[in-house]
Order: C-alpha cells, then structure tokens, then sequence
C-alpha cells in the first residue's frame, strides 16, 4: 500500500505517521506543507552534522576565578611548600586555596593581556580579597612586580592529581 497517496484534487494526504496529528483529525496536507516539514527536518539533521564537525579548540578552560594576585616575598625562598616541596620563587608556582596540588593555571593579567601558567603547589593566599598568589618570576612574566597587585583572570588548563 503507499503510504502517501493524491487526492483528485492534487493534494497529498500524508499517513500518520508523518504528521499524525493531521491525519488523525482526517484533514489533508498540501504538498508545500509537506515540503516546508521535510526541509525543518533537513536542516535540523544538517546543522547537528555540521556542529559534530566542529573544530575543538587546542587548549579548553576548565575553571575560571577573577579578583586579585600577588606574589610572594623573598622571606619564603627555601621553604617547604603546602606539598612538600622546596620554595623557589623563580619558577613559575602559585598558591590557591582550593585547586588541587599540581593544578596547572593560566593567569592572565587583565590590564595588559600578558599571561603565563603556573603551577599550583601551595596553599595561599592568607589575604582574603586575594584569590592567588605568585612566585616573583610569574609575577614578572604578567608586569606585576612593580605594583605587587594585579587584577588576574585564572582559566585552570589542566587539573593536578594531588592533594586539594
């Protein structure tokens, strides 16, 4: 049996399962009609289609914070971290209260757009109006150094695996 059949006058009436509710009420549905459905359907499957071809960016954003950074002083230099490990303030660490030890952090200054990644392997900062603070090298590497402040956007690039 065909499931679409014409009526004399020129008119397809389309079975139930096409556009059920129409044919449940017995009216008939006029070629365009059919046409304007079948092109909604095309271009809902086309548009998922072109969306899963999507290209992905290389490096995605898992968290993002704003507020305040500053960096530590020269008083720490040799000291043991919150992870254990020794203090250097010219490699590019930070303290956060939360992420997670080994946490890799992009840190954006939001004045001048510079930006570096940090390493998270501290606990910090003591502060509370303050959501991160820098070993001096990050510190020089976004311009803050001068001001010992800065305005930052923190984008988490990679969760750490250690302790949060």
């Amino acid at each position: 049996m065909d499931m679409n059949a014409l009526s004399p006058g020129g008119r397809l009436i389309v079975r139930r399962h096409l556009l059920g509710w129409r044919q449940a009420r017995g009216q008939r549905v006029t070629l365009p009609q059919v046409r304007f459905g079948v092109a909604i359907v095309a271009l809902v499957a086309l548009s998922s289609l072109v969306s899963s071809c999507a290209v992905r960016p290389v490096m995605t954003t898992l968290a993002t914070e704003e507020g305040v950074a500053s960096y530590y002083s020269n008083d720490f230099q040799g000291r043991r971290t919150s992870d254990g490990e020794i203090f250097d303030n010219s490699k590019l660490t930070a303290a956060h209260r939360h992420f997670p030890f080994g946490t890799k952090v992009r840190v954006t200054n939001l004045a001048t757009h510079a930006s570096v990644t940090v390493r998270i392997n501290d606990r910090g900062p003591v502060k509370p109006e303050r959501i991160i603070d820098l070993t001096y090298a990050a510190a020089r590497a976004i311009g803050i150094e001068r001001a010992g402040l800065g305005r930052v956007r923190l984008e988490v690039v990679e969760w750490g695996k250690g302790k949060v």
